[in-house]
C-alpha cells in the first residue's frame, strides 16, 4: 500500500499551522485529532508543539493510511491512530486541551456533525479548545462561486454532504457550552473557527 496523498493538505498546513501557534499554549498538553484523513496533516504539524501528545482518529478505512504516514515519521509526541467514528464513538478515554477537525463537517453528515460537537460539550473540560477547519456558509450564502460548485458537487456524491451554514455550527457549539473566540479567514474561501469551552453549569 502506498500512503495516501492530498495535495489540499500540502496547501493548507502552513495557514493552518499560523493560527494554531496562536491558539495552542504551552499548558496544552493533548490535542484529539478528528477525521485526520491522509495523516499528513499530523505529521507536518504535530512536531511544531513538541510537548504536546497529537491524537490522530478517523473512521476505520482510514487508518491503514494514516499509520504509513505516522510510522515513517517516527515523531516521538505524534501517538497512533485510533478508530473514531463520530456517529457512534465515544473519544478516547483520556483529557483533551484542544480538538482539532479540518474538511470533516462538508463531508460528515449534519447529523454527524451535531454528534461530533455534542460529545466535544461532553468531553472538554473549561477552557479547552475545539477548532474546526473548512468552508462554511454565511447568511445563507456561499463565500464564493468555487464553494457553491464544491458544494454541489458534494451533493451529487452523497446527498447527506455539504457545505455548513456558519449560523448552525455556532448555535450548535454555543448550546454545547462553547463561545466563539475567533473566526479567521484562511486561504482558498475557507475559515478556521476557534471555540472555547465555558465553565459547566449543573
Amino acid at each position: 500500500m502506498n500512503k495516501p496523498f492530498s495535495a489540499a493538505c500540502e496547501r493548507n498546513r502552513d495557514p493552518i499551522l499560523k493560527v494554531l501557534e496562536q491558539v495552542i499554549t504551552p499548558k496544552d498538553l493533548r490535542l484529539l485529532e478528528i477525521g485526520a484523513g491522509t495523516g499528513q496533516h499530523a505529521v507536518y504539524l504535530a512536531p511544531h508543539f513538541p510537548w504536546m501528545e497529537w491524537h490522530p482518529t478517523d473512521v476505520g478505512a482510514n487508518l491503514a493510511g494514516i499509520s504509513l504516514w505516522v510510522g515513517e515519521a517516527r515523531l516521538f509526541n505524534l501517538q497512533k491512530p485510533v478508530r473514531l467514528d463520530v456517529s457512534v464513538d465515544d473519544f478516547p478515554k483520556l483529557k483533551f486541551d484542544v480538538v482539532f477537525t479540518a474538511n470533516t463537517f462538508h463531508i460528515m453528515s449534519w447529523k454527524d456533525c451535531k454528534s461530533c460537537m455534542k460529545t466535544m460539550g461532553k468531553r472538554l473540560r473549561e477552557g479547552s479548545r475545539a477548532i474546526i477547519y473548512g468552508p462554511f456558509k454565511y447568511n445563507g450564502e456561499f463565500t464564493s462561486e468555487s464553494n457553491a460548485a464544491f458544494d454541489m458537487s458534494l451533493k451529487e456524491n452523497n446527498p447527506v454532504s455539504g457545505i455548513r451554514a456558519f449560523e448552525d455550527v455556532n448555535n450548535a457549539m454555543t448550546k454545547n457550552g462553547f463561545v466563539l473566540m475567533n473566526d479567521y479567514e484562511m486561504p482558498a474561501n475557507n475559515r478556521m473557527l476557534v471555540y472555547r469551552r465555558l465553565q459547566f453549569v449543573g
